[in-house]
């Protein structure tokens, strides 16, 4: 790797500024019954969502719904760039997992603590205001955002849902076979009782096989179930489980880092991992153990069913999805690829995962969490050059993202994307992979991270 190159990976992440406080959890008032008239009087800090939890103050209010990579970085950089400003940010989630990382927090390469952070320090520190609480209903029309403890006006809406499981693509209208299949066999790529579930699993396998279905695109870090694959191929022959990997994907190759997963699967783990592309899913069933594809049936031991990716429901309660009929691309939140608004409202903003088409040549950003750091903060800047009076120019985001693919000895793999806009004005893609594993990008990967989380709590 040339000089310039290496210094190319490594321009990213700059400093932040941000802020604030935290809400109480409801129970029922001291002496009422569960079934008391809802005109009962509570504890102050006990609140409905017919409340007005935070009534608007003197200054402009921006709110932040969801806490992922990009909603935590938003409410520092917005204080940071913007520090008349009141930031609000809601998150059901207590504690912060990082699903970035969380591949080899599995296999026990790093642990729990390198992957969790406290909502409530950083947000007293920099002077926002975290809510922890479930986020209900939003109410474009009024300009309010409804939680289990109350409404939360705003003036500018950043909506930072993530994702979620289009399970109706496989099961329709059954919510059993859904929630059989997410209890039994999560995917893992929502933070973080999944996680644990899935964890738990991978110590407690015996051997067997264990199929991994891969969504097709648009899907959230494409790289990342390759990653995951090798690391537990490598789980298992360091403990001697007599398991095999099936990877069931719906693409026809894999990628990106194509050549460097291959290389991973043949030349690490021929004897563990099998890869099965074009692997369409035709039916799952949870409780048969069974998945048929146009590649072929499979039977599992145990499995790790990753169906299609949607925008979170979050982006859905706001509005921002596209409805069947629309002629935009539906699944995911239709914004202005260069500005990141809603298309007919400039007071919201969506980042992160949930963002739709936004170039003809490449369709969707990575759906990364490097991308939700640079949106939250491409954001937090167009919001105050708009509070200053000033039309913003666009920013694009760039992409880095770090595959471990054995874990004894440690050894990598990496992707680079950087983006441009050309002289029609569509955004162009550049993507560079590295595909020779090497220690020397374990490293690059954990300073990488470090920074990051530096740059949303520290």
């Amino acid at each position: 790797m040339t000089q310039q190159t290496s210094h190319s990976r490594r321009r990213f992440l700059a400093a932040a500024g941000g802020i604030a406080a935290a809400a109480a959890a409801p129970s029922l008032a001291q002496g009422a019954s569960p079934s008391a008239d809802a005109t009962r009087t509570l504890p102050f800090l006990i609140g409905r969502s017919t409340d007005t939890l935070a009534p608007r103050g003197k200054s402009p209010r921006v709110v932040i719904c969801g806490g992922g990579w990009g909603g935590v970085t938003a409410a520092k950089y917005l204080r940071q760039y913007a520090p008349h400003l009141e930031v609000v940010l809601l998150e059901r989630n207590p504690v912060f997992f990082s699903c970035p990382m969380s591949n080899k927090w599995l296999v026990d390469a790093v642990d729990t603590q390198f992957l969790t952070h406290d909502y409530l320090g950083v947000a007293e520190k920099y002077g926002y205001r975290f809510i922890q609480t479930e986020i209900l209903e939003i109410e474009r029309d009024r300009k309010a955002v409804v939680t289990a403890a109350g409404s939360v006006p705003y003036d500018y809406l950043i909506i930072a849902p993530g994702i979620r499981y289009n399970y109706e693509a496989w099961f329709a209208n059954d919510r059993r076979m859904a929630e059989a299949t997410r209890a039994r066999f999560p995917a893992a790529y929502i933070p973080n009782a999944e996680h644990f579930h899935l964890k738990h699993a991978l110590q407690s396998f015996k051997g067997g096989d264990l199929v991994m279905t891969l969504p097709p695109p648009p899907q959230r870090c494409p790289p990342s179930p390759y990653e995951r694959a090798c690391l537990i191929a490598s789980m298992f022959r360091q403990k001697k489980i007599p398991g095999r990997i099936i990877i069931l994907d719906h693409k026809d190759g894999v990628r990106p880092i194509g050549p460097g997963f291959r290389a991973a699967f043949e030349e690490l783990y021929k004897d563990i991992i099998t890869y099965v592309p074009n692997a369409h899913i035709e039916e799952v069933d949870p409780f048969a153990k069974r998945i048929k594809t146009a590649a072929g049936d499979f039977d599992f031991d145990h499995a790790i069913l990753m169906a299609p990716h949607q925008a979170g429901d979050l982006a859905w309660k706001a509005g921002v999805v596209p409805q069947p009929g629309s002629g935009r691309p539906g699944g995911w939140a239709d914004v202005d690829p260069l500005f990141l608004h809603d298309r007919n409202d400039k007071d919201v903003y969506v980042i992160g995962d949930a963002v739709g088409f936004v170039s003809p040549q490449f369709a969707f950003y990575p759906k990364a969490g490097h991308v939700a750091n640079r949106h939250a903060r491409i954001v937090a800047r167009y919001i105050a050059e708009r509070e200053a009076g000033r039309e913003p120019s666009y920013i694009l985001p760039d992409n880095l993202c770090y595959m471990m693919v054995n874990t004894n000895p440690q050894e990598g793999i990496s992707v680079q994307f950087d983006y441009k806009v050309n002289d029609q004005g569509i955004i162009e893609q550049t993507q560079l992979d590295f595909n020779e594993r090497s220690p020397a990008t374990i490293p690059e990967d954990f300073n990488w991270a470090r920074l990051i989380y530096e740059d949303m709590f520290s």
